[in-house]
């Protein structure tokens, strides 16, 4: 069935197959129990129940419950991995109009605060599985991309982890051929229920509030082309990502080990750590007869016996020994470095040094980059269809220009080894003065700096020649 034989069908029967989900993505619902460390197995009363009240000791005793934080932690970590350093947008612009549009580009993602966009939506990836970006234009004049405009283009992020369902639509071909949105939202004191599906032509809202049983169609645009709101641009303004599982993978059980272990040793530790005053003699011995001498009391025991404070002695060597190990195997098997203070503080080692460190992240970024690079691809066609709606007269040169994304995988370097490397590639003749400068990153406009480094060797040749 084709997506207009879906959307010509009643609405109850076209949300129903609009929801029929062909990607493979686990539920939130089940990964919020691993992500979120108060649901973790320690937590659960049933399964590990404080110690009950009795006569001695009515209140009873709480357990210890150590939870660890580490599917946000390494949730957090692949994100600083694949966008601690900013996605780099790589333009081959030919021509004056095409830089134009570049510029313009920019200024829309610069707008948006792209970088924290992409911080957020790796976010979403990594522990929820699924992200969509639905970019839209606001009808507002301004001038904020460097030119008079009528339209302000946003976006915003859905994810499970917000609460957000999200449907994608794909053709036998694995095309995306319609995305849709399940959401909640409250006005004027009742909860209803939202359904958007966008095509490359057609935005329809459903909707479902508490006095309607069935579905009722709220909004239906024609978004094919020249649509008021700047969102006909011949294709679903929309872009969705997946992964098969969580960043974490399956490993919790690790994380949960490690949880029982601390948790054991905590209930040890509180119970054993108050010391204990011990007699030991052959004889019976009388208390509360001692006679105090200034202030100290005189203790009065037989010669042969023994009277001291007994202290428990935890085998710790064996609770850390078990606990490290799990860690260290944990982040082994993600290929996700360890990289807390901790573990770095004590390394005194160069740059290059460290970049040994990072190996694994950056192939663990290489095998998640496939995905991440057609997403942002995608998104950079999305954006310079809307761009066309600004500069409808450069519609042929936004076609012609041609963008890509690149990531670029954190890691620990030393500016000053970066620098002297670059500038021996730039003498060796191996690289050009362009390539190194568009490398370093420092630059936001290559050729003025270029331009720049050229007038400053003319007037230093000048300065030499008086």
């Amino acid at each position: 069935m084709t997506i207009t034989e879906i959307l010509a069908l009643d609405p109850t029967q076209a949300i129903a197959a609009l929801k029929d989900k062909s990607a493979d993505v686990p539920k939130w619902s089940a990964l919020e129990k691993e992500y979120n460390p108060q649901k973790h197995p320690v937590n659960n009363k049933s399964l590990y129940p404080d110690v009950p009240g009795d006569c001695d000791n009515p209140a009873g005793t709480k357990v210890t419950r150590i939870a660890l934080d580490y599917q946000r932690l390494v949730t957090a970590r692949m994100t600083s991995l694949c966008f601690g350093i900013p996605v780099k947008r790589i333009y081959k612009s030919q021509t004056d109009k095409q830089k134009e549009i570049q510029r313009i580009i920019e200024a829309i993602y610069a707008r948006n605060r792209i970088d924290s966009i992409n911080i957020e939506r790796g976010n979403m990836l990594f522990a929820g599985c699924e992200v969509a970006t639905l970019w839209y234009a606001v009808a507002e004049k301004h001038s904020l991309y460097g030119i008079e405009s009528n339209l302000k283009i946003r976006c915003a992020n859905y994810s499970p982890i917000k609460g957000d369902n999200i449907y994608p639509l794909f053709d036998e071909y694995g095309d995306l051929v319609a995305l849709s949105f399940g959401y909640r939202r409250k006005s004027m004191g009742e909860w209803a229920e939202y359904f958007d599906t966008y095509t490359a032509n057609q935005h329809i809202k459903w909707i479902m509030n508490g006095k309607d049983s069935s579905w009722q169609v709220a909004e239906d645009d024609n978004i094919s082309v020249g649509a008021p709101n700047g969102q006909g641009i011949g294709k679903i303004p929309a872009i969705y990502m997946h992964r098969p599982t969580p960043i974490w993978e399956d490993t919790s059980n690790i994380v949960y080990e490690i949880e029982w272990a601390l948790s054991r040793a905590g209930n040890y530790v509180r119970a054993n750590t108050k010391p204990l005053f011990g007699v030991f003699a052959d004889e019976e011995i009388e208390y509360g007869g001692e006679k105090p001498s200034d202030s100290k009391s005189v203790f009065q025991w037989p010669a042969n016996a023994k009277a001291g404070y007994i202290t428990w002695e935890l085998s710790e060597t064996n609770v850390r020994f078990y606990t490290e190990t799990l860690r260290r195997e944990y982040f082994a098997m993600l290929q996700i470095p360890d990289f807390s203070y901790d573990n770095l503080k004590s390394l005194q080692l160069s740059g290059e040094a460290f970049k040994q460190i990072f190996v694994d992240a950056m192939l663990k970024v290489g095998d998640e980059s496939g995905r991440i690079l057609e997403f942002l691809d995608r998104e950079i066609s999305v954006v310079k269809a809307f761009v066309k709606n600004i500069r409808p007269e450069l519609t042929d040169e936004i076609d012609r220009l041609q963008v890509s994304c690149e990531l670029t995988p954190f890691q620990v370097s030393e500016r000053k080894t970066e620098i002297e490397n670059l500038a021996t590639a730039v003498t060796a003749q191996i690289m050009s003065r362009r390539e190194a400068i568009a490398q370093l990153g420092e630059s936001d406009n290559v050729d003025e700096t270029l331009r720049q480094i050229a007038e400053e060797g003319i007037v230093d040749l000048m300065g030499a020649t008086v």
